[in-house]
């Protein structure tokens, strides 16, 4: 039985969220989850991978945890996750995300 916690996605900063998303679906096999205008997200055959606006969201690492709450108050946000957001040692921002049967597929 694996142990290992799952790292649900990794966020990288950009300057334009529709350019960035087309330039990906043009060159890989990916779904796009989520779009507005401040993030977007896709969803590749290991991780999903978002792209967020700097001046909006954190580039960040989302880790799935069933103690999530334990990290902080947990925020619900407009795709349904509910998450808090920690610093590791060298003050990166990471996303501490509850666990859901819904968010594993």
């Amino acid at each position: 039985m694996d142990t290992h916690d799952i790292i649900d996605h990794i966020a990288i900063p950009v300057k334009n969220i529709t350019r960035v998303v087309e330039w990906y679906k043009t060159r890989f096999t990916c779904e796009l989850i989520y779009q507005d205008d401040t993030w977007a997200m896709l969803r590749f055959g290991n991780i999903k991978l978002a792209f967020v606006l700097p001046a909006q969201h954190p580039p960040h690492l989302g880790f799935f945890r069933s103690d999530a709450d334990a990290f902080g108050t947990l925020k619900t946000h407009r795709d349904g996750t509910r998450s808090t957001y920690i610093q590791d040692s060298e003050g990166n921002s990471v996303e501490i995300l509850a666990v859901s049967r819904d968010l594993l597929k």
